[in-house]
């Protein structure tokens, strides 16, 4: 059996919810396929959420008490924006169930620089935005969020506090449904997908010259890429991370950058190696995150690699998400970019694109 169908197999389980025991028991999984394979990946504990929606419950709550003092919305407005680009002071607080990432090296050398295939392994719980008549107004209803958001301190002093504190209430009552019984998806797509991808191309490339390569199997992406935060710390400066998100179905896209709010460009060989690797199209990716968002907004170069029907992933955060809905032409496919991108930065690794 090829490594692609092995990951795939091993990550089979009812859902991997970030900071669950099914997201623990994919890890082990993960660690024991590696282990079996002469390789020794380094487990990175850290502590998350099993779900945004408790911190997007407290920030509509606080949104919708404008019409008991504009302070209220004033808070709840600070930290949408905090949270929807990618920092969240709370964590602290909040963070109280167990996750983490595993990173396995090949290759050795002082001065050496770093290459990192990245994927999350984690699955997200579903919720009524995401449903197939829905999901592709996703992007227009968040940006009307968030224009409501930003405004409702200043709404909170006229008459329309009154219509604008429903609107944030019944997001909260909303939101609270989600948590009490919305179910954590399979994730045959996202992202079993871009973990099985990520995971052959490791283990059948050796280390470009004068690089190590690095395998990063993340935790708790879905609630905040708590995972890639944690795993900074223990990146070479200056690392080149290729990331693979959703990768199981559709039309194949490079990322030129990413933000929700904000938008970071990424930079780097990589992204200069996709432009001139056929068989991906760019993308300027507004949807939502990817675990590259917190490591591009610290200046490593980085790229997603994520397939799209209609703008948005096939199936994103919806039940139909089952392994029996991947398309194993696209794993291939997207494998073989993959190792095309790879190549590209080999055979020009004595230029440009890798200084």
């Amino acid at each position: 059996m090829e490594a692609l169908e092995e990951v795939l197999e091993l990550l089979k389980l009812p859902h991997r919810g970030s900071a669950t025991a099914l997201e623990a028991e994919a890890f082990r999984r993960l660690a024991g396929f590696l282990e079996a394979r002469g390789l020794k990946p380094l487990e990175i504990p850290f502590r998350g959420v099993r779900s945004y929606g408790p911190e997007l419950l407290a920030l509509s709550l606080l949104l919708g008490l404008g019409f008991l003092s504009p302070l209220f919305p004033l808070a709840g407005a600070l930290g949408f924006y905090l949270y929807f680009t990618g920092r969240r002071p709370w964590g602290r607080l909040l963070d109280r169930h167990p996750s983490r990432n595993l990173l396995a090296w090949k290759g050795e050398g002082e001065g050496t620089r770093a290459l990192v295939l990245m994927a999350h392994v984690d699955t997200a719980k579903t919720y009524f935005l995401y449903h197939p008549k829905r999901v592709k107004g996703f992007r227009r209803s968040f940006l009307l969020n968030a224009c409501l958001a930003l405004l409702s301190p200043l709404l909170a002093l006229t008459p329309l506090k009154w219509p604008l504190s429903l609107y944030f209430l019944l997001q909260a009552a909303l939101l609270l449904h989600r948590e009490l019984s919305a179910p954590y998806v399979e994730g045959g797509n996202d992202n079993a997908s871009g973990v099985a991808v990520a995971t052959a191309l490791f283990l059948e490339t050796d280390p470009p010259p004068g690089f190590r390569l690095g395998l990063a199997l993340t935790g708790c992406e879905e609630v905040g890429a708590l995972g890639a935060k944690a795993l900074l710390p223990h990146l070479p400066e200056g690392t080149l991370v290729l990331n693979l998100d959703n990768v199981g179905r559709g039309e194949l896209f490079y990322a030129e950058g990413e933000g929700m709010l904000r938008y970071v460009p990424y930079r780097g060989p990589l992204l200069e190696a996709a432009r001139k690797t056929p068989g991906a199209r760019p993308v300027r990716y507004r949807l939502a995150y990817f675990d590259t968002l917190p490591l591009a907004q610290r200046g490593l170069p980085t790229l997603t690699l994520v397939r799209l029907e209609g703008g948005v992933p096939p199936d994103w955060h919806w039940p139909t998400d089952t392994f029996a809905r991947l398309d194993p032409k696209a794993l291939k496919d997207t494998l073989a970019y993959a190792r095309s991108l790879l190549k590209a930065l080999v055979d020009k690794g004595q230029g440009d694109l890798l200084h």
